[in-house]
């Protein structure tokens, strides 16, 4: 059995009680990494026939199960049709020097170059493999209509319910913090190096609307703190009503963080 038909026998809800952040994940770790089948709840482990290949317990093994995942997602997106992917996904079709297709797109203000033999950041191998899980698993959703403009918070999506906390903890609280310590002006300074650019309607003391990738933008709402009234300073992270056409919600939220770290980093 392979990862993607395990996959298929999942929820598919990306839901963590199996301790992996995705479905993928979990499929990818047992049908190549020898995980128990039975940690997952909702499915026959029984059932399966998949005889269960007992794994060192090492600090590395959640590095190495990322490293597969990697290699399974690698090996499938070899298979798509490029020309195809390119125009809804918004992304840009060239060549390679090996004269394979190659496409080409933005990733937080650094150039993706994706093709059959990997994935380059502003010409270099990511340094994180959950970056290139995040870009190929981008690429293998096809893609769809461009975003509708209708802003909506990670609790109006369907099962979000783990998530919303995560996305405070490690986006919308840091950004709040950060986005306190330094002046409106160097706040869109920033965000301008990623793409970014204020609404036509501000709905906060600060408002900045940042393509994340191509097809996934995010939209930051920033209050400042007001001791009179009681309030801390807050931030809103707004994701585009179709955004689960471009990405599921483990890797939706991965963005975001990601998103902190490298306005976290151009603050500095």
């Amino acid at each position: 059995m392979n990862p993607l038909e395990l996959f298929k026998k999942t929820p598919q809800t990306n839901c963590g009680q199996c301790g992996y952040p995705a479905c993928l994940a979990f499929a990818a770790a047992v049908t190549k990494g020898g995980e128990d089948p039975a940690r997952c709840p909702f499915i026959d482990a029984d059932a399966l026939g998949i005889n269960r290949q007992q794994g060192p317990e090492l600090e590395g093994v959640p590095r190495q199960r990322e490293l597969e995942l990697v290699e399974y997602l690698k090996s499938r997106i070899a298979e798509l049709d490029f020309a195809a992917l390119a125009g809804p996904l918004g992304c840009r079709l060239t060549i390679g020097d090996d004269g394979g297709p190659v496409l080409v797109f933005n990733y937080l203000g650094q150039e993706a170059r994706l093709s059959a033999g990997g994935i380059l950041l502003d010409g270099a191998e990511p340094e994180d493999p959950r970056d290139q899980i995040l870009l190929y698993s981008y690429i293998r959703t096809g893609g769809g209509s461009a975003p509708a403009g209708e802003w909506i918070g990670l609790e109006s999506l369907p099962n979000t319910i783990s998530k919303v906390r995560t996305l405070d903890v490690y986006c919308q609280q840091p950004l709040a913090r950060l986005f306190s310590e330094h002046s409106p002006d160097r706040v869109l300074a920033a965000c301008a190096r990623l793409g970014g650019e204020m609404p036509a309607e501000a709905a906060a003391d600060l408002s900045v609307i940042i393509p994340v990738l191509p097809r996934v933008p995010h939209c930051l709402h920033f209050w400042a703190e007001a001791p009179e009234e009681g309030f801390a300073a807050s931030v809103k992270v707004l994701f585009d009503a179709r955004v689960l056409d471009f990405l599921d919600l483990e890797s939706l939220v991965f963005t975001a963080e990601r998103l902190a770290e490298r306005l976290t980093l151009l603050l500095k």
